[in-house]
C-alpha cells in the first residue's frame, strides 16, 4: 500500500490514507485530548484508561497534548509522577495500543510543553526565555534547543509548543517572561535558531521534535498588559513588528503554529484567515499545521461572542485554517454532525486532515513510533546539559549597576548574608511552565553562595527576611541579626511564578523549611498574574530599607519575570544583578559572577522604566512619541541593549564603506572595539539604524544587527557589519517592503543610548 512505502514522499502518502479513511477517522486526526489523562500509574505498573481505549477504537485520535506534562494542574507530581525511563514506556504503550487497535494503524503525534526545558519529571530546567534574550547569543540557544528537543523526543514526544514569539509591549503582562524581550529583530534571530535546533536537519532524527511558532499573532501588545486583552493596532505596524520573527521563523522551515487568544481589530486570531490562510499560507508559503491554544475555539462563543455556540465556532475555526484543536473539545463534538447537517463540506475536513497526516509521516512516526526508554534516562537531566543551563543563567544575568566596583566579591573578605524570600526557594527561580523538582537538583543562590566556601560554611549566613507577597514582618529580626554580623549582605528579591508545588512554606523567624496544612502561594507572575504596577510585591522594599540603615554594603539580586521598578532601590543599592528566572543552576551562575569566576556579559533586551506610569517605554517607538510627563522625563532607567561588565570596553574608526549605495547594493560597517580594563571579558556590540526622512512614520531607530565577542585585556577587534536592503527596508505604500532613497544613520555601540554615529545614503534609482 502507498501509505505504507517509506520510499515515497511524505505527501503523497498521506494522501492515499486519507482517501482509506472514514469520516470519523479523519476527524479523530483533528482532535488531541490531554495526554496526561489517558494512563494510570499505580505500584510501579502503567496501564492505559478505558476511555482513552474506546476513543482509539471508536474512530482513533490524532494526537495527544502533554502525556508527560508534570505540575499542580496535571496533578502529576514526584511521588505519582513517572521517570524519564517510565515516561518513554508510557508513550510506547500509548503508541503500541494506537497502532495495533486502530483500523488503519495511525499513530498519535505526542505534543509536549518545552518553553525551556521538557515539562517532564527529571527534564532539564533551562533559564527562562526573557533570561535567553539577554545572554545575546544565538548560537548557546540553538545548542540548548538541540538539548530540549533530545530530551523531549527521546521519551516519546515529537512535537513542542514553542518558540513563544511576542513581542513584549506592557511588561506588566504576566508572561514577558516566557518571552524573549521587545525588539522583533532580536526575536526573529532566536526563532529562527529555536526551529533550527529544535527541528534539526530532519524531522524525522531521533533528536528533533516539530517547533511551534506561537501566539500569532500580536499576544505581547494587549490592552493594559491583559492576558489575552484586545489589540489595537495597525496593518503596518502588526507586519512590520509583531509578525516579523513569525516571518523569518517560517522561511526558516517551522511546521507548526499557534493562534493567539486575542482579537485584532475585532477579529479573534483563531478565526482571522486573512493571518492563517491569506498571509500566513498563500504569501509566506506555510506548509505546515496549524493548532489552536488550548480552549480557544470555545472562547469564540464564550468570551469574544463571535459565534452562536459551540458548533458554529469549530465550523468558523476549521474554514479559518485551523487544523488540529488543542484539548479537542469542539471538533470532537461538533464537526461531523456539523458535515452530517451540510453545514460544513468534507473538502474541508480532508484538507486539514491532510496537512496533519503529512507531518506524522515526515517525522518518521509510521515506521519508527517508538523509542529505546534506555536512551532516555541517559540524556535526561545529562550532566552536560545541567552545565549548558549554568553557562546559560550566567550569559542572561545583567550586571545593572556596581557602584565603587563592589562587585565581584572576594572569597577572602569576611562573613557574607544572603538574606530576602529568593535566596533559597528554588521554584521561585525556575518560572512558570517548569515540572516538579527534587531540592537537590536546584541550585539557589545560597545554595550556590555556599558552595564558594565549602570548606567554611560558617562564614554565609541566611534569613528569607520575608515573602514575595505576604505582608508579613515578622522575619525581619532574623534578617537583622544575620546583616549585622556581615561583611556584605546579598539580597535576593524578586517575583515568583511556582504554582502550588505542595512543597509547604518557610519559617520566617528560622529560616527553616516547614509543612503546613495550608498551602501557600508566592506566584505574582506567570501566564493569567498580569500587574498593575512593576514594584516589589509585599513587604520586600520595606526589607531592603531596614537592613540599609546598617550602613554596609548591599548587592540587590532580583529573580523575577519581568522588570521591576523600585527607584529607591536603584539609587540606594551598591551593586544590581537582574537574574530573571535563571533555571536549576541558577545559584551558581549567579555565585560565579558574584565571586568573579564569570565577567557579567547579560544585556537588557527589555527597557526597565523609572516608573509604571512611563509606560510604553520600548525603545522604539516613534519620533513624535513625546519627551516627558509633568512630573518625569519619558526615558527608561535602564535602557534596551544596557549592561556592565566587570571590564571595560572602547569603540573606535567606525567607518561605512561605500558612504552611498544603490537599492541593491550594500555597504560594509566596520569598528574597533577594544577591552579597555584588566579582565576578560565579553562584549555585545549593537548596530542600529535611522531612517532620516520617509514617506510613513518610522521608529526613532531599530536593532539591525549584534554581534557577542569575548576579548582579553588590552585586546582589539575589528567587527563588521553588512547594511543593505534587508536593514533598510520598511512596509510603505501598499503594505509591501520598500527601500526609499535617502539618507541612513547607521549607530554601533554597547547599548540604545550609547552609540558612534556615520551616514549612510541611499541614491536615487
Amino acid at each position: 500500500m502507498t501509505f505504507k512505502d517509506s520510499s515515497k514522499p511524505a505527501l503523497d502518502r498521506a494522501q492515499h490514507l486519507l482517501s482509506l479513511m472514514t469520516l470519523e477517522e479523519k476527524i479523530g486526526q483533528l482532535i488531541q485530548p490531554f495526554g496526561w489523562k489517558t494512563y494510570e500509574y499505580k505500584n510501579g505498573q502503567i496501564s492505559l484508561t478505558d476511555s482513552f481505549k474506546e476513543q482509539v477504537e471508536n474512530g482513533g485520535v490524532g494526537s495527544l497534548y502533554g502525556v508527560l506534562r508534570a505540575d499542580p494542574w496535571t496533578g502529576v507530581t514526584l511521588d505519582n509522577g513517572l521517570s524519564p525511563k517510565e515516561g518513554a514506556q508510557a508513550v510506547n504503550e500509548i503508541q503500541r495500543y494506537a497502532i495495533e487497535h486502530s483500523r488503519l494503524g495511525i499513530p498519535i503525534l505526542i505534543g509536549e510543553e518545552c518553553s525551556h526545558g521538557h515539562m517532564a519529571i527529571g527534564g532539564t530546567v533551562f533559564p527562562v526565555p526573557l533570561s535567553i534574550g539577554s545572554t545575546w547569543n544565538v548560537d548557546l540557544y540553538r545548542e540548548m534547543c538541540q538539548a530540549v528537543a533530545r530530551e523531549t523526543r527521546s521519551q516519546g514526544g515529537v512535537a513542542t509548543y514553542s518558540p513563544v514569539l511576542d513581542v513584549v509591549r506592557d511588561p506588566r503582562w504576566g508572561r514577558t517572561e516566557e518571552c524573549f524581550g521587545e525588539d522583533p529583530y532580536l526575536i526573529s534571530e532566536l526563532g529562527v535558531a529555536s526551529v533550527e535546533g529544535l527541528q534539526g536537519e530532519r524531522l524525522d532524527g531521533t533528536d528533533s521534535v516539530v517547533a511551534t511558532l506561537k501566539h500569532f499573532a500580536g499576544y505581547g501588545s494587549s490592552e493594559g498588559g491583559r492576558n489575552a486583552g484586545p489589540v489595537h493596532m495597525g496593518y503596518r505596524e502588526l507586519l512590520e513588528v509583531d509578525l516579523l520573527p513569525f516571518r523569518k521563523a517560517v522561511e526558516a522551515g517551522a511546521e507548526s503554529i499557534m493562534p493567539a487568544y486575542n482579537e485584532i481589530d475585532g477579529v479573534p486570531c483563531t478565526v482571522n484567515s486573512e493571518l492563517l490562510e491569506e498571509l500566513l499560507r498563500k504569501e509566506w508559503g506555510f506548509k505546515g499545521m496549524v493548532i489552536t491554544d488550548c480552549g480557544a475555539i470555545d472562547m469564540l462563543a464564550s468570551g469574544h461572542d463571535t459565534a452562536e455556540d459551540g458548533m458554529d465556532a469549530a465550523i468558523q475555526a476549521i474554514r479559518a485554517g485551523i487544523d488540529m484543536e488543542m484539548s479537542g473539545e469542539m471538533f470532537g463534538k461538533h464537526l461531523f454532525e456539523a458535515v452530517r447537517l451540510g453545514k460544513l463540506e468534507p473538502e474541508v475536513i480532508d484538507q486539514a486532515v491532510l496537512r496533519v497526516l503529512t507531518l506524522k509521516f515526515r517525522l518518521g512516526l509510521f515506521e519508527n513510533p517508538y523509542v529505546d526508554p534506555n536512551r532516555a534516562e541517559q540524556v535526561i537531566g545529562s550532566d552536560d546539559h545541567k552545565r549548558l543551563a549554568r553557562q546559560l543563567a550566567t550569559e542572561g544575568t545583567i550586571l545593572l549597576k556596581n557602584e565603587g566596583d563592589l562587585l565581584p566579591l572576594s572569597k577572602t573578605s569576611g562573613t557574607v548574608a544572603v538574606i530576602g524570600p529568593n535566596a533559597d526557594q528554588g521554584y521561585n527561580q525556575l518560572g512558570d511552565y517548569t515540572s516538579p523538582q527534587p531540592q537537590e537538583h536546584v541550585a539557589t543562590v545560597l545554595k550556590g553562595i555556599r558552595h564558594k566556601f565549602v570548606d567554611e560554611t560558617q562564614r554565609v549566613l541566611y534569613a528569607p527576611g520575608c515573602r514575595i507577597k505576604d505582608d508579613s514582618k515578622e522575619g525581619f529580626d532574623l534578617a537583622l541579626s544575620c546583616a549585622e554580623q556581615a561583611d556584605t549582605i546579598v539580597m535576593v528579591l524578586g517575583g515568583s511564578s511556582a504554582r502550588d508545588f505542595g512543597e509547604g512554606t518557610i519559617d520566617l523567624r528560622t529560616g527553616a523549611s516547614q509543612v503546613t496544612e495550608h498551602s501557600w502561594s508566592d506566584m505574582d507572575c506567570g501566564e493569567g498574574i498580569d500587574r498593575m504596577n512593576l514594584q516589589l510585591s509585599g513587604v520586600q522594599l520595606e526589607l531592603f530599607q531596614e537592613i540599609h540603615k546598617l550602613g554596609k554594603p548591599i548587592v540587590v539580586v532580583y529573580i523575577n519575570g519581568r522588570p521591576i521598578a523600585e527607584p529607591w532601590i536603584d539609587e540606594h543599592a551598591h551593586a544590581i544583578l537582574e537574574a530573571w528566572y535563571p533555571g536549576q543552576e541558577g545559584g551558581h551562575a549567579i555565585a560565579d559572577i558574584l565571586f568573579g569566576d564569570v565577567n557579567p556579559s547579560g544585556r537588557l533586551t527589555i527597557s526597565i522604566p523609572k516608573h509604571v506610569g512611563q509606560l510604553p517605554v520600548y525603545y522604539y517607538g516613534k519620533r513624535s512619541r513625546g519627551k516627558r510627563y509633568l512630573e518625569e522625563d519619558s526615558k527608561p532607567r535602564y535602557p534596551f541593549g544596557y549592561g556592565l561588565s566587570y571590564t571595560k570596553f572602547s569603540y573606535s574608526d567606525l567607518k561605512v564603506e561605500p558612504e552611498i549605495i544603490g537599492v541593491d547594493e550594500q555597504a560594509t560597517v566596520s569598528l574597533n572595539v577594544t577591552n579597555s580594563g584588566d579582565r576578560e571579558g565579553s562584549e555585545v556590540v549593537q548596530l542600529y539604524i535611522s531612517d532620516a526622512a520617509s514617506q510613513y512614520t518610522r521608529p526613532a531607530k531599530e536593532l539591525k544587527g549584534f554581534h557577542k565577542m569575548n576579548l582579553k585585556p588590552g585586546e582589539t577587534r575589528t567587527v563588521n557589519f553588512t547594511v543593505g536592503a534587508e536593514e533598510l527596508k520598511y512596509i510603505g505604500k501598499n503594505y509591501k517592503y520598500v527601500v526609499e532613497p535617502g539618507l541612513f544613520h547607521v549607530m554601533v555601540g554597547r547599548h540604545v543610548n550609547d552609540t558612534l554615529s556615520a551616514d549612510l545614503r541611499v541614491r536615487e534609482v
